[in-house]
């Protein structure tokens, strides 16, 4: 749990960081430069600690969630251009409450009254956020942000199943390789299209977002690996909680009292989903 939820505030830095580049390099070409960064990384730990090639099934298991991250990562990072961070972890929050279910049709995990009322009091506290902040003033952009961050976050359930399986077959440096390569690869056939090469002042951005992105996937394999999915989904609710800070430190992005008060219930959603 605790790995799990170290995990979560690394990704979550990560997001500052992506945001970041999304600004100023387009959605596509953050994810693109991020990725070859974090794909070069793993490599390095995959041929040092690896556990060579994996087998078939296993391998596509790796490359059908690098297709579905690759999707959802971009109309996550698109739509976090118009939204603000800590709004945008607080619509995804859907998506650790449709893993819970996919969680029992998938996996034949059982869901016990104290997980869905964790994950209820998390949606709740998520709910308030969206509320307080959907009654401000927004750009045109902020509906079709809005919209991609819960497609987005549709996909981010079903990856969550993904993250569960692929960490019973693989280990976490296998997992960090395969996951950024195939990403990488997918973007790279819109290169020629879409590919602009970053300014040098745009790359300890890149390096750090991708080292963030590294630790958090290894360190996410590694708790996956040890408890089922219906017990760790509602530790992404502390997502928000670094990102209501990062997006207040980093982009001066004002935290309210109805963000308060949904950051309150978030937390104790967490702490009744850890008594389990």
């Amino acid at each position: 749990m605790l790995v799990a939820c170290l995990g979560i505030a690394t990704f979550a830095a990560m997001d500052g960081a992506m945001k970041d580049l999304a600004l100023s390099l387009g959605a596509y070409n953050a994810m693109l430069w991020r990725t070859l960064v974090a794909t070069c990384l793993a490599a390095v730990l995959f041929s040092w600690k690896g556990s060579g090639w994996p087998k078939s099934g296993v391998l596509k298991l790796h490359i059908w969630r690098g297709m579905v991250t690759s999707i959802m990562a971009f109309m996550f990072f698109w739509g976090l251009k118009y939204v603000p961070l800590a709004e945008a972890i607080a619509l995804s929050f859907i998506a650790p409450l449709i893993a819970l279910y996919l969680a029992r049709l998938l996996l034949d995990e059982p869901i016990g009254p104290a997980a869905v009322m964790a994950s209820l009091i998390g949606l709740s506290g998520a709910l308030v956020i969206v509320v307080g902040k959907l009654q401000g003033d927004y750009g045109e952009e902020v509906i079709p942000g809005i919209a991609a961050i819960l497609a987005s976050a549709v996909l981010y359930a079903y990856n969550l199943i993904l993250q569960r399986q692929q960490a019973l077959a693989a280990k976490p440096f296998e997992i960090a390789f395969f996951q950024n390569g195939t990403v990488a690869s997918l973007y790279l056939l819109l290169a020629p299209f879409l590919a602009v090469a970053p300014p040098t002042s745009e790359y300890p951005l890149l390096l750090i977002a991708a080292a963030f992105g590294l630790v958090s996937v290894l360190m996410l394999s590694w708790a996956y690996a040890r408890a089922e999915a219906r017990i760790l989904i509602p530790v992404e609710y502390s997502a928000f909680v670094w990102a209501a800070l990062i997006g207040w430190l980093w982009f001066g992005e004002l935290v309210t009292s109805t963000t308060l008060l949904g950051t309150v219930l978030i937390v104790i959603g967490c702490l009744r989903a850890t008594r389990q």
